[in-house]
């Protein structure tokens, strides 16, 4: 099955739970009914988002790390990154942390 099938599958069964919402309506009204209501509209609007973000390739994994090796340099680091580590809750040189 390819991803636009499953999709397509997902959102026909999202569908069916919101008419089967829908059905209960008139014989139970309620906050939790109306919850349940809001949850399934909610899934309705994220299969939305994922089958866009599906047609897009390049929003699909934003955070993912690019493949390959990414080289680390054994020199040592600046050491003046770190000038300001001190105020960072740990207490200052010579000082005890409170």
């Amino acid at each position: 099955m390819s991803l636009n099938d499953d999709l397509t599958a997902v959102q026909h069964c999202v569908d069916d739970l919101a008419r089967a919402v829908g059905r209960l309506q008139p014989r139970l009204d309620g906050p939790d009914l109306r919850r349940v209501r809001a949850d399934a509209d909610h899934l309705r609007e994220s299969v939305a988002l994922l089958r866009a973000s599906a047609a897009d390739p390049a929003q699909q994994n934003p955070l993912r790390p690019p493949q390959g090796l990414v080289p680390i340099p054994d020199t040592p680091y600046d050491s003046s990154l770190w000038t300001d580590s001190d105020d960072e809750g740990l207490g200052v040189q010579n000082r005890h942390a409170p």
